[in-house]
């Protein structure tokens, strides 16, 4: 970034030299140029401005830049002098004074704002430090600085403001010094006033900023003239002074009414400025011309009265608005001063025709200066010099007229308001103005008809009636006088009625105080109108909704006010004339009117002024019930809703039970109902419903409803036809509904309160809940029906059975929209507990109903789907019920009916889970989930609730738990294992714990199973005792849940291993959790207890060797369940040492029960040891091996386990075995004590754990005794002995090879290869008939028998060989281990038995076999995978099924040598199956279900010797002929069929794929084995140049778009990358590190090893490696991509990335390879310059030369490198430039090292000087991108060229002639 504009190069630490050179002059002197000149001037010169005298030369440099016409430099040159004159005293300043007031006066003229504000700024701290001593200078700056103060900027005029206060802060001040300064101030105005645009500047300015300038100068002129004028001789005589004061301001006020006067004069009368053409400067004139008017009136003279008439009485042409308020002023106070000028008959046309034309424009946007300005306007205006009544009426109707102009504003409006008001009452109030006494009275009723009732009134009127359309101002009935008046269509803003209402109320109220007949004649028009409106009977007839609007602005503005006339005056009058047309027209109109009248003004005051009654109760009631009552309840009529208003609204408080029994049974007519069998007429359910609906709104109306109240509005005869509606069968009509609703809803809103009585709610809302109850019975799912017998039904002789005919769907319709309107009456069932949770619950269940009949609709049959189709109508009428209880209704119901609620849906939720038990499972149990996440959150207020909400969810019953019996009800007691055996897959215990499962993350483990309570107050019910008082307490602990989820193992949608034991573990390492909990321990005690009780024996597997990873071996619930658990504290490191000798002490006193032994515990103990014998022991440590153990407990473990040992030596050896032998489990037991574990860096095995001598030579003893057997007698081939057998030959050999003689070493290879070799047969076997299968099935056998007949023969019946084969690939892990460290660390007191090349054939026979293995089960998959996916399935679960042994294999391939690999390879081609070698390895590379160690070893042999040049691509040779008499071969290179499509035909699309998806992991391993192959072929070798070539031309970059997409490009931007890895997100940090580790090292292997699981950060990792090696070997590949990106965003992204990550250690490694490089040549020299990144390559031969500089951008390589010549010789300039675009050429198509570029590049020119000829297209002889010689001729012109250069000639210009002659070639 370059620096600001007009800041200096300099800093402070490096003066310019003019500064420093005024530094060092004197101090005080003055600094002075050549020949004496300063700046442009001599100093001697000028006659203005001061010289520099005794001004510090600093500043005088300063004020000299004052002087620039650059506004910055003035700005600058300002803030510098600010921050000096802070700095230094008033005695250093004060010589500075006059040379800044000269400049001061220039700056205050400056065009720029910016420099006239710095100009004050500076000034403030000037006076701020000299203070007083600025005085004597006063006299040359009073006057500009008094200017200044009125600039027409704000923050300009503020600034000089401030200056002035900073240096006068007390305002006698300020006044004192204007006094004493007046002269000079009003002759620096008369200066400024007397400049033109052209005398302002001497500089070569603009015109239009002179302009400006010299407008902004007279209006701030005129302003200070104006204020100065008002300060002087009026502002001054306002307050005490002294007498010498008096004097001085005497002088000054004479002396400024002589200097205004001479300017009135000089500017005759200033109507220049009044005509101006700047608004500012008329403003401004108006201003002086109203302080003229004010301070010195006689100066006007009697012939200077009709000009200033003329300009000030004709200013209403004024159209600006910010000149009005100036304007006003000065018009009002002309007016009043020169009354005598309204005479003249021109100067009154004239300025009322323009105030006339100012009002019905809205006074041009100035409403609310203007509008307030008409009453004063009025009083001024002489009325003899006007036609009084016209005037005033042209007044009010073109004021009216230009009303249009102020709806946008509300403000506007009012004031528009307020004005007609004001004008209007002072007209009334001042007639005798304008008329005589005998004709004052009816120019006021003519005021009224024309303005009140013409203008407002039918305004009011016609705005009501139009408020949704446009108001088309034309159609007033009074138009202005004058000609042409608009035709405006404005729509009515909002507010604009309410405000003209209120403006017509108001003048009425004033009207009634001022003349009372007046009111008469409004409410003459009002009656009128009314009687019109009544008399028709549409509602929507015009003026209807206006009469009626009225009212209610009338009780707004006057009847709450108190006052009286509304009634008596206007309501009161109108309905007694219209009572005969309300009685006898059925007119809306009427009713709607009387409604408003009795809203506002009371019942009975209405009813007394209507009939003229006595203001008593009882002839009130005798009016209400003879007449309105009838004529209310008449038949029905479009008017009946208002009518039943009227009715309503004319209830009083106080006869409100009379009243209300007098409309019940005039509406019931109760006489009839009697005979009518108990049936209700629908419509007088329908007329109920309405009336009662009107009665809640008036209701609600009230602020309170007390009980008593509340009881008036009850009656039989609503009791009797709710109750006859209730019971009575589809079909239901809409007004029972109605009726039903009505009756049941509050009162008041949601009040408990309703129109039925106690017993009646509680009969009706009974009837609702056995309607409920049917249509759950009628239920396809089972668990809704179950739950109807736990809904108590009121009524218990009611059978819940129903017809086949009755439509259950109606009779629920009926019921839930019943519920729905009378909702609040469930608030009043405080006392029906059973009824209530009933309805309650009913609603639950049938909204969950729904939820799952919508999930399972699909998966129904025929007959269910049309029935739930008809039953999911009433969903949306349950959904919103539900919505309305659970939102904090059922915190509000007492507590014995949330029990019984609660009680009722928890076991509705565990029905669901247990039973329908052909639904989808994980359906269910997510439905269920968020039903019991429900019932939390409405039910339990508190986790004390919620506990028991839980425990009640969890009871115990038949079906669960199925292994633990809990004791719910002492929680401290211990939870019984039950004894009787239940089934492992029970399908109920299975769907439970899946729902626990699934509730667990959403509960919290350490609420649900832990039971913890915070410390929180319990709700109102609990016992206080039980309140925690500390941290989270497990009050509720579950210890036996934990154990029966562990026992489950395995459920839908999850398992224990997965799902339990991290959320498990996750509690353990929280703070809730702490050691002093008795949970973990209860659960292990339970786990325990049941595998003592059941016992159990694990399978022979892996699993006893190493830390428990497969539980799948252990088929017994409990043992399996201790052991994962064990496992888990253990390696999680939750229970230590401590722990584990507790466990081993308990069961080893368990294991002898007296002398005998108990059998149970002694299966368990081996899978028990396996996991504490870690904690247990000392860890094995050579350093170490020497040391006894000082544990106590250590040798208590010892001591048992030579116990166990020497017991097991007492059996018969295992060769000897014999069916029925309890021994085995004695062997388990053994071999258990002695763990394994993986090396680091997963390279092998090693022992786990030291064992004393006495210990190791029992267990030698123990296989030699094993060995010696098997060399006697004949092998027993039991599957239980060998792997005994084999499972002691580990053990030994891991802890007792040391002791091993040659013979054990013997027997243990025999055994290993013998046991491999099995597997191999068989694995061979499994290879060739799956091969077979797929070779010769036919085209028209069906899918799934082929498949079939795939898994069949994939499955091995027998897994004793892959066991045995497991174990000897360990015993072989474990034999290489121990023979590569006694080769590198020989000890002294071992022997050679493992030394020398006895073994080697051994091995070589052992690995022979582990690559036989996988070679089979490659080609097996890659058999299968020819025949499709499916078939591909099966066999990667058939590999997955013993996960463990191909782990072992693929460790062991990788480990392999190149030789065993290639026998292996050839091998497999002499095998003869389907599928070669390579391609069997890409069809276990590509498989997406395969294990990933065989994946990465697929991938190490196809990257790595011999096989990874048959890998990609096969070599085809060619022969072709060119212009050369020989022939020459060409070689051409096709990729394989395998990675083709990733490689070369990778379509666009595949960027639309998942980012985890495997066909974008298989893309990136193709490209990562072409990468791993290029950068394995030597630099320099033909191949890599070809294969190279072949990337660049045939292979898509779409890769590296696939890439980037998982480098989020939003964070690779500079602020990211300048963050810590740590801070940046995952998938950056791990792409970055990854790209520098690949660039570092040349692969992208170690990103393999940990790919799978494949997750977003590992794919990025992957994606960051393939980048930076592809940025290491294919750098032109990828500057070609980069440079085709046309989104700047994201190159820039890329860029960032590529430069932060890969750039650095590029530059690097391309620098070092440089300097390294041997160029060997005396020609030819090359320097390195690392910190510059560039390489000077230097060329001589003979007398010619060249230097180049190669330099490196710093984004290298996706940025080309740059190349300059910086000097030559003896080269002519073509040649130099050519050789300098080869340089680049080579450079930047260089696919490698950019020494190797350079090297060729010298070649090409050492070729050059050898005579071989260039080729003429691209000008080269060695080809930049293939390095070939050109070799192609001409057969006509001789000339050669490079075969790529012709094709691409030929492909381009579409010929096949030669470049140069043009003949065919």
């Amino acid at each position: 970034m370059g620096r600001p504009k007009g800041d200096g190069a300099r800093t402070k630490s490096r003066p310019s030299s003019s500064s420093l050179a005024a530094s060092l002059l004197p101090q005080g002197s003055t600094p002075l140029g050549f020949g004496g000149y300063m700046g442009a001037s001599r100093v001697d010169s000028t006659e203005d401005s001061p010289p520099f005298l005794d001004i510090d030369s600093e500043v005088a440099q300063h004020l000299k830049r004052l002087a620039r016409k650059d506004p910055t430099t003035k700005l600058k040159a300002l803030a510098s002098l600010s921050q000096l004159f802070q700095q230094k005293t008033a005695k250093e300043i004060i010589p500075i004074i006059p040379q800044w007031a000269f400049e001061y006066k220039k700056l205050l003229l400056d065009y720029n704002r910016e420099v006239r504000r710095a100009t004050h700024d500076t000034m403030t701290n000037l006076v701020g430090v000299v203070g007083r001593d600025v005085a004597p200078y006063l006299k040359s700056l009073m006057g500009p600085w008094w200017f200044s103060q009125f600039d027409s900027v704000y923050e300009v005029s503020q600034a000089a403001k401030r200056s002035f206060q900073a240096a006068f802060p007390a305002q006698d001040k300020r006044l004192d010094v204007l006094i004493l300064y007046t002269s000079e101030i009003f002759r620096y105005i008369e200066e400024i006033l007397k400049l033109t645009p052209q005398s302002m500047s001497d500089k070569n300015v603009a015109s239009d900023e002179l302009e400006e300038m010299h407008k902004q100068v007279v209006s701030s002129s005129l302003l200070a003239l104006a204020t100065l004028l008002d300060v002087v001789v009026s502002v001054q005589s306002e307050r005490p002074v002294s007498e010498a004061e008096l004097k001085r301001a005497s002088k000054a006020k004479v002396l400024a009414m002589s200097c205004a006067e001479n300017l009135l004069s000089t500017h005759k009368l200033f109507l220049g400025f009044l005509k101006s053409q700047s608004s500012a400067i008329r403003s401004a004139a108006y201003s002086v011309m109203r302080s003229l008017l004010k301070n010195i009136p006689h100066a006007i003279k009697e012939t200077d009265i009709i000009h200033l008439a003329d300009a000030i009485l004709g200013a209403f042409q004024e159209m600006d608005p910010s000149c009005h308020s100036s304007m006003w002023a000065v018009i009002l106070l002309f007016s009043k001063k020169f009354p005598q000028s309204w005479s003249i008959l021109k100067i009154k046309k004239s300025a009322l025709s323009r105030f006339w034309h100012f009002l019905r424009n809205g006074c041009f946007g100035s409403q609310q200066v203007s509008y307030p300005a008409l009453l004063l306007f009025l009083d001024v205006v002489p009325a003899q010099a006007v036609e009084a009544q016209k005037f005033l009426l042209e007044v009010f109707q073109n004021l009216w007229a230009g009303r249009s102009l102020s709806y946008s504003s509300h403000l506007d409006r009012l004031a528009l308001f307020k004005a007609m008001k004001e004008c209007f009452l002072f007209s009334l109030k001042n007639t005798d103005r304008y008329s005589d006494a005998a004709d004052s009275y009816r120019f006021q009723q003519t005021l009224t008809d024309q303005i009140l009732l013409k203008l407002l009134w039918h305004e009011y009127l016609f705005s009501v009636s139009s408020k949704n359309h446009s108001m088309d101002f034309s159609s007033d009935s009074i138009q202005p006088s004058h000609q042409g008046s608009r035709q405006l269509n404005v729509k009515i803003p909002e507010g604009y009625v309410r405000d003209l209402g209120k403006c017509i109320v108001e003048i009425l109220s004033d009207i009634f105080l001022l003349e009372p007949d007046l009111l008469l004649q409004f409410c003459s028009t009002f009656q009128q109108t009314c009687l019109g409106v009544f008399q028709q009977t549409d509602s929507s007839v015009e003026n209807a909704e206006g009469v009626t609007e009225f009212l209610s602005v009338v009780n707004q503005q006057a009847v709450r006010k108190g006052e009286t006339w509304p009634l008596v005056y206007l309501v009161g009058p109108t309905l007694s004339k219209s009572l005969p047309i309300i009685k006898t027209l059925d007119s809306p109109n009427a009713v709607r009117f009387m409604v408003a009248a009795v809203s506002i003004f009371g019942p009975r005051k209405i009813i007394q002024e209507i009939f003229c009654i006595e203001p008593e109760a009882r002839e009130f009631l005798h009016v209400f019930k003879e007449t309105f009552v009838p004529r209310c309840l008449q038949a029905n009529s479009p008017s009946t809703s208002m009518w039943l208003d009227l009715l309503i609204s004319l209830l009083d408080d106080e006869c409100l039970a009379e009243q209300w029994a007098s409309i019940i049974m005039h509406a019931t007519n109760s006489e009839e109902l009697k005979y009518a069998d108990g049936i209700v007429d629908s419509d007088c359910l329908s007329l109920l419903a309405m009336l009662i609906e009107k009665a809640k709104m008036r209701a609600s109306n009230r602020s309170t409803l007390q009980v008593p109240y509340a009881a008036y509005w009850h009656h039989h005869l609503l009791d009797f036809a709710a109750i006859s509606v209730v019971r009575a069968f589809p079909p239901f009509g809409t007004s029972n509904v109605s009726y039903m609703r009505a009756v049941l809803g509050g009162i008041a809103r949601d009040d408990e309160t309703n129109f039925l009585s106690q017993n009646t709610l509680v009969l009706v809302l009974g009837e609702v809940l056995k309607k409920l109850t049917i249509f759950m019975m009628d239920s396809p799912f089972i668990w809704v029906k179950d739950m109807c017998s736990m809904i108590l039904i009121r009524d218990n002789n009611t059978e819940l059975g129903f017809e086949p005919s009755m439509d259950v769907n109606e009779m629920v319709n009926f019921a839930l929209q019943v519920l729905d309107g009378g909702f609040s009456a469930l608030k009043c069932l405080h006392h029906e507990v059973e009824l209530f949770s009933g309805i309650v619950a009913a609603l639950f269940v049938i909204n969950w109903e729904c939820n799952m009949a919508t999930v399972f609709n699909d998966e129904l049959g025929e007959e269910s789907r049309e029935k739930i189709k008809i039953r999911l109508a009433s969903c949306e009428l349950v959904h919103a019920l539900h919505r309305k209880i659970c939102n904090q209704f059922l915190f509000t119901i007492n507590i014995d009916s949330r029990k019984i609620l609660e009680s009722i849906l928890v076991q509705t939720v565990r029905s669901a889970v247990l039973k329908d038990e052909n639904l989808d499972a994980v359906k269910v149990t997510s439905l269920c989930c968020h039903w019991v996440l429900e019932l939390l959150e409405c039910l339990c207020q508190d986790q004390f609730e919620k506990q028991k909400l839980l425990d009640r969810f969890l009871s115990q019953d038949d079906s669960w738990p199925a292994w633990v019996a809990p004791d719910m009800e002492d929680r401290k007691g211990a939870d019984l294992v039950k004894t009787e055996s239940a089934p492992i897959d029970n399908p109920r215990v299975t769907r439970f714990v899946a729902l626990i499962d699934r509730l667990i993350p959403k509960i919290g483990f350490d609420i649900i199973v832990a039971g913890a309570v915070s410390n929180v107050s319990p709700s109102s019910t609990e016992d206080p005792s039980n309140q925690p008082t500390t941290t989270p307490q497990c009050h509720y602990s579950r210890a036996w849940l934990a154990a029966e989820i562990l026992c489950t193992w395995k459920w839908n949608g999850g398992n224990a291993l997965c799902s339990f034991l991290p959320y498990f573990c996750e509690y353990l390492n929280s703070e809730c959790y702490t050691p002093e909990d008795e949970l973990l321990d209860s659960i292990v005690t339970i786990l325990l207890d049941g595998a003592l009780v059941y016992g159990g024996v694990a399978e022979l597997s892996l699993s006893n060797l190493s830390a428990v990873t497969n539980m799948e071996s252990i088929g017994e619930p409990f043992l399996r369940a201790v052991v994962s658990l064990l496992s888990r504290l253990f390696v999680d490191d939750v229970w230590g040492k401590e722990k584990a000798v507790f466990l081993f002490n308990l069961l080893l006193n368990k294991l002898h029960i007296g002398e005998t032994i108990n059998i149970n515990c002694l299966r368990i103990l081996p899978s028990v040891m396996n996991v504490i014998i870690r904690p247990l022991s000392v860890p094995f440590d050579r350093e170490s091996a020497s040391m006894q153990s000082a544990s106590t407990e250590c040798c208590e473990v010892q001591e048992a386990i030579m116990d166990w040992l020497q017991r097991t030596q007492s059996f018969p050896p295992l060769n000897a075995w014999q069916t029925g032998e309890d021994m085995a489990d004695w062997f388990y037991l053994v071999i258990s004590c002695y763990p394994v574990r993986p090396i680091e860096g997963g390279k092998g095995l090693r022992p786990e754990r030291y064992v004393s001598s006495t210990e190791r030579m029992l267990l030698l003893e123990l296989f030699q005794k094993q060995r010696k057997s098997s060399a006697l007698s004949v092998i027993n081939k039991l599957p239980v002995v060998q792997i005994l057998l084999s499972k002691v030959i580990l053990v030994a050999v891991a802890y007792c090879w040391e002791e091993f003689s040659e013979d054990d070493w013997e027997f243990v290879l025999y055994r290993f290869r013998w046991w491999i070799e099995r597997a191999v047969v068989v694995m061979e076997e499994v290879a060739e008939n799956v091969n077979d299968v797929i070779t010769n099935a036919s085209g028209c056998e069906h899918l799934e028998v082929m498949l079939k007949r795939v898994n069949d023969t994939v499955s091995v019946e027998d897994s004793t060989p892959i066991k045995l084969a497991s174990n000897a690939l360990i015993g072989f892990s474990l034999f290489c281990n121990i023979s590569g460290f006694e080769a590198k660390n020989p000890a002294p007191d071992v022997s050679n038995r493992l030394k020398g090349d006895r073994w080697d054939m051994v091995k070589d026979r052992i690995i022979e076999g582990v690559l036989r293995l996988f070679f089979s089960t490659a080609a097996t998959q890659a058999s299968a995978s020819s025949y499709g996916g499916e078939a591909s399935s099966i066999v990667a679960s058939s590999i997955l099924d013993h996960s463990e042994f191909w782990d072992l294999v693929a460790s062991l391939v990788v480990e392999s040598s190149s030789i065993a690999r290639d026998k292996a390879v050839k091998s497999v081609e002499i095998w003869g199956l389907s599928k070669g070698p390579v391609s069997s390895l890409y069809a276990m590379l590509f498989s997406a279900e395969t294990l990933p160690s065989l994946r990465c070893a697929a991938y190490v042999i196809l990257s790595t010797e011999p096989v990874s040049q048959l890998a990609l691509y096969t070599v085809e040779k060619t022969s072709s002929s060119g212009g050369d008499a020989d022939g020459s071969t060409e070689e051409s290179l096709h990729l394989r069929a395998e990675v083709s499509p990733m490689l070369e035909k990778l379509p666009y699309e595949a960027l639309q794929m998942d980012l985890l998806a495997f066909e974008r992991i298989k893309v990136f391993l193709a490209w990562s084995l072409l990468l791993s192959h290029v950068v394995s072929l030597p630099s320099s070798s033909p191949l890599r140049e070809r294969m190279v070539q072949y990337i660049q031309e045939f292979a898509t970059s779409t890769v590296l778009d696939c890439l980037f997409q998982h480098i989020p490009l939003e964070f690779c931007v500079p602020s990211s990358l300048k963050k810590k890895d740590s801070e940046l997100p995952a998938s950056v940090s791990e792409a970055a590190k990854s790209a520098t580790r690949a660039i570092a090292c040349s692969s992208v292997s170690f990103c393999l090893e940990s790919l799978w699981p494949v997750g977003p950060e590992k794919v990025a990792s992957l994606a960051g490696a393939i980048f930076g090696l592809m940025l290491c070997i294919l750098p032109a590949y990828v500057r070609g991509w980069f440079s085709n990106i046309r989104d700047r965003s994201t190159s820039s992204a890329i860029e960032f990335f590529t430069r932060a990550y890969c750039s650095p250690p590029l530059i690097m490694n391309e620098l070092s390879q440089i300097k390294k490089a041997n160029f060997a040549d005396d020609n030819f020299s090359v320097t390195v310059s690392k910190s510059a990144c560039e390489v000077v390559a230097t060329y001589t031969k003979d007398e010619t030369g060249m230097d180049l500089i190669i330099c490196l951008p710093a984004s290298y390589p996706l940025r080309p490198v740059d190349v300059d010549c910086t000097k030559s010789l003896g080269i002519s300039e073509v040649k130099q430039r050519k050789w300098l675009m080869s340089m680049m050429s080579f450079l930047r198509n260089q696919n490698g090292a950019l020494a190797e570029a350079i090297c060729i590049w010298k070649s090409n020119f050492d070729k050059e000087f050898e005579g071989v000829e260039e080729c003429p297209i691209c000008y080269s002889v060695i080809h930049t991108s293939n390095h070939s010689l050109p070799r192609l001729a001409c057969k006509t012109c001789k000339h050669k060229f490079h075969s790529a250069c012709l094709y691409k000639w030929f492909s381009t210009s579409h010929k096949s002639t030669c470049p140069l002659c043009q003949s065919p070639f």
